[in-house]
C-alpha cells in the first residue's frame, strides 16, 4: 500500500515531466485501473459493518414476522 510520500513523490515526478509518451501511459493506465473498479460486481461484504444493531433488530423483526409464517393450508 502506497503512503502519503509516496503518494505525494508520484504527484511531483507527474507535474515535472514533460514526457509526453509517459503522461500518455500514465493516462491510459489510470483509466484503464477506473474501468477495472467499476466492473467489479457489487459485493454484500461491502455492506458489513453499515447497520446499527437497532437496524439489524428491526430488519430481523420484519423478516420474522412477514417472510417466516407458515399457512398449514398452503401444503394442501
Amino acid at each position: 500500500m502506497f503512503t502519503e510520500t509516496q503518494r505525494l513523490h508520484l504527484i511531483e515526478e507527474v507535474l515535472k515531466s514533460e514526457d509526453e509518451a509517459m503522461l500518455t501511459e500514465l493516462e491510459t493506465i489510470i483509466q484503464k485501473a477506473g474501468n477495472a473498479q467499476k466492473a467489479k460486481p457489487t459485493s454484500a461484504h461491502k455492506f458489513l459493518g453499515k447497520w446499527s444493531k437497532e437496524d439489524a433488530d428491526l430488519i430481523e423483526k420484519a423478516i420474522e414476522e412477514g417472510c417466516e409464517q407458515i399457512n398449514e393450508d398452503d401444503w394442501k
